[in-house]
């Protein structure tokens, strides 16, 4: 049978090497990206199947759920990889801030519609997250930082990157999925370039910085690693498991609220079945 991997956020970076590693691994990849030239290129190159969609809008998440459902019987591994960082305070035609929904959201809503596929694998997911994690603050009354400072965007980037470990942990809990969310380093892009300050720290920053190759590394490796040896829900930092994470991250009454108020965002039941 076939191993699919599904890669979100992989028409360029980390997820395009991701897809190009996994390939050359003999998995089935299909490759996830909302720019569809750069998105088919990525396939066309590794032999994968591209899906066009926009996170910023949860209609074309919802639909790429149903697309893949609806071409494959199984799915072994997806990798939320899908994400970044907003500049300047905006919102989805959701009416969600864009920061969260391209973070967590959409991820989230993806995932539990994926859930039966995942199963009937006994499948794993795997959440990109960052060290800058340890800075967030989840604020269940404001998570769309629609009163607190806004900071260029990383505010709320790093409290989205703390809520997508607390969803992995949820989700972990809830379904038996195995689910690990990865710090894959501090990768050479350009990300946080639309704003002053993140151009200035990636001017400062650059001799700390590490290839999208090596970045990817990290995912990898928890894709295509059958035993990984470590409790479900462990965030790694790289390679290494147990990595620093903010103390709300093991908050198992944190972790549940959080889960429950994204679905209430997004209209997903807060019950799923379990992994046998």
């Amino acid at each position: 049978m076939d191993r699919i991997a599904v890669v979100t956020g992989a028409s360029n970076g980390i997820g395009a090497e991701v897809a190009e590693e996994l390939a050359r691994r003999s998995w089935r990849v299909a490759v996830v990206g909302r720019n569809p030239e750069r998105t088919k290129a990525v396939a066309g190159k590794i032999g994968g199947t591209p899906f066009i969609c926009d996170f910023d809008r949860l209609d074309e998440v919802r639909g790429l759920a149903q697309e893949l459902s609806t071409r494959f019987d199984h799915i072994d591994v997806l990798v939320n990889n899908a994400g970044g960082i907003v500049a300047k305070r905006s919102f989805s035609v959701d009416g969600h801030e864009l920061t969260l929904q391209r973070n967590v959201l959409a991820g989230a809503v993806l995932t539990e519609e994926l859930i039966p596929h995942l199963i009937a694998a006994r499948g794993r997911v795997i959440h990109t997250s960052s060290m800058v994690s340890r800075l967030g603050r989840i604020d269940l009354d404001d998570l769309g930082f629609t009163t607190r400072r806004y900071g260029a965007g990383w505010w709320p980037y790093a409290a989205a990157k703390l809520g997508v470990i607390l969803y992995a942990r949820s989700l972990a809990q809830r379904t038996g999925l195995e689910s690990y969310p990865v710090h894959p380093g501090y990768v050479r892009s350009g990300f946080g370039a639309e704003s002053r300050s993140g151009r200035m720290i990636l001017a400062l920053s650059g001799w700390m910085q590490i290839s999208a190759e090596a970045g990817a590394a990290p995912l990898v490796h928890l894709v295509d690693t059958p035993e990984l040896g470590v409790a479900n829900g462990t965030y790694f930092d790289g390679l290494t498991p147990d990595g620093p994470t903010h103390p709300g991250a093991a908050d198992v009454d944190l972790i549940r609220a959080y889960w429950r108020k994204i679905a209430s965002f997004v209209d997903l039941s807060v019950d799923q079945p379990h992994a046998p």
